[in-house]
């Protein structure tokens, strides 16, 4: 044990010094005298304009870069329009194969990309249906065995009644990426957060438009999806201490 502690202390102090990228230089000097060295002109050589502009905006510069002029034009799913920032489809999938969901309910999925991404995540697991929920089927063209559609508003009675047969003593995931406005967004909050399973999620797109301002590219006019989230936790956590100290009006 005492070893291994010694031997952690002394790769710590190396990774601070720096010392591995010493090494590795040291290294290539001896292998390849006309490698480093061209490794080191490249060192003091100017990064190319086009990227140097790139690496200089703020995160939030960035973020309306993306929104602006990639997210609705260029990014797809088996050539159907996802319409979602590719980073974020990343994290979906490690979600769904934590979770292993038997249904994923797909509040608006427009013209149907990551509908399809998700039933061929479900292909991959070998289990499952996405439920795709769209008030609009216009641009909607995607067909799987994996996939159920409704179309309807999400939070008629009629379609929340559908959606309740089908995750009927299921593990269910929920993803909301319909309407933003707070008001819609937090009455499906409150119809649907019901289906979701112990260890699962009730997964909100679309907070960030709270956080910028309305006209720079995603900023709205309205209240959206982040409002309504904390709106719904705070009314959901009041519940809840109520009824663990038993309080009734």
């Amino acid at each position: 044990m005492r070893a291994f502690k010694i031997r952690s202390l002394i790769l710590a102090v190396m990774r601070a010094l720096k010392i591995p990228f010493l090494l590795e230089a040291i290294k290539l000097l001896r292998r390849h005298p006309r490698k480093f060295f061209r490794k080191i002109c490249s060192i003091f050589r100017p990064m190319r304009d086009d990227y140097r502009r790139l690496f200089k905006m703020r995160l939030s510069q960035w973020l309306i870069y993306h929104q602006n002029n990639i997210v609705f034009d260029k990014c797809y799913w088996m050539g159907v329009c996802t319409l979602k920032n590719p980073l974020d489809t990343w994290i979906y999938q490690e979600i769904i194969y934590d979770v292993q969901p038997d249904v994923i309910v797909e509040i608006g999925s427009a013209h149907g990309g990551s509908t399809l991404y998700f039933a061929h995540l479900l292909d991959l697991l070998g289990k499952g249906k996405v439920i795709s929920i769209d008030i609009n089927r216009d641009t909607f063209n995607i067909k799987h065995d994996r996939i159920i559609v409704i179309t309807g508003d999400s939070s008629s009675p009629e379609v929340v009644e559908q959606v309740s047969e089908l995750c009927h003593d299921k593990s269910v995931l929920v993803m909301h990426d319909g309407d933003h406005s707070r008001e819609q967004v937090l009455k499906d909050l409150h119809n649907y957060s019901k289906f979701v399973s112990l260890n699962s999620y009730l997964i909100v797109e679309g907070g960030i438009i709270d956080l910028f301002k309305p006209g720079d590219g995603i900023g709205r006019w309205y209240e959206g999806p982040l409002l309504a989230v904390e709106q719904f936790l705070v009314r959901t956590l009041t519940l809840l201490l109520m009824q663990s100290a038993n309080v009734t009006f």
